[in-house]
């Protein structure tokens, strides 16, 4: 089914501002978006989603009511959620395996959704900025695309990505909006900063670091985070790096270095 924007196709390969102005309420909703200041979400009731993980929950959760993720510069966070139900997924994308990613997300959102039952699946594209690579728009197409050939019908009602979530500065690009969050009871999506990024940060990061695919860290039904197993291979050049000031190291490992 192809995705839809008020119920009209959309062409997955267009480009960011193309899509926009073709559906101008798009463009609206983006830039009120990106008119409201982050929240800071505090760590109670907070479930933070670091890149290449997904988590998806609902209403009736008595443990987790906010999902969140930031620290995204050409990276893009997803929400998908269906009305009927309110079941609610976010992720951060980095552009690793799209397709097969959002597979995962759908599958999940789907499995706490009943197929008979009223509501719509609704998406929501938030991040990347105008990067001289275009990795952002990149991103965004391949997004587009998977979503688009998605056996259900979806609904893209939020879309601040690339061009949309642009800032310049002294002739320098850089997202506007990083971090968002979604509040599962009531479905509204709002930036955000998390001055704690856990629960067990620190072993989510090192499963990141070994090259983990998209990896779903809860399971709602039990209300627990689960951090599966995982092997830990040799850093090539490792005595090099541990002898880098930090600045050398944000330089060589990080495409954009906020202020």
């Amino acid at each position: 089914m192809p995705l839809l924007v008020n119920g009209e196709p959309i062409d997955p390969a267009q480009p960011t501002r193309a899509l926009s102005r073709a559906h101008p309420h798009l463009e609206e909703k983006a830039k009120l978006l990106r008119s409201q200041p982050a929240r800071v979400v505090q760590p109670n009731g907070l479930l933070y989603v670091q890149q290449r993980e997904f988590a998806v929950t609902t209403p009736e959760d008595g443990s987790v009511s906010i999902l969140g993720s930031d620290d995204a510069t050409t990276c893009h966070i997803v929400v998908l959620r269906h009305t009927g139900s309110g079941a609610t997924c976010l992720t951060h994308c980095d552009g690793s395996d799209t397709e097969a990613e959002v597979s995962l997300i759908m599958s999940a959102v789907k499995s706490f959704s009943d197929p008979t039952g009223r509501g719509r699946l609704e998406v929501h594209l938030v991040g990347g900025f105008n990067d001289d690579r275009q990795l952002s728009q990149k991103l965004t197409n391949q997004l587009l695309r998977a979503f688009h050939l998605q056996p259900e019908e979806l609904h893209l009602v939020t879309f601040c990505v690339t061009e949309l979530n642009d800032r310049e500065e002294k002739d320098i690009h850089f997202p506007i909006i990083y971090g968002i969050a979604v509040n599962v009871k009531t479905a509204e999506i709002f930036p955000a900063t998390f001055p704690e990024k856990g629960p067990d940060e620190d072993l989510r990061s090192a499963h990141v670091l070994t090259g983990a695919t998209l990896t779903n860290i809860y399971d709602a039904k039990t209300e627990e985070l689960h951090i599966g197993p995982y092997f830990w291979r040799p850093f090539p050049y490792v005595d090099f790096w541990l002898e880098q000031d930090d600045k050398q190291i944000l330089q060589e490992t990080s495409y954009l270095q906020k202020k």
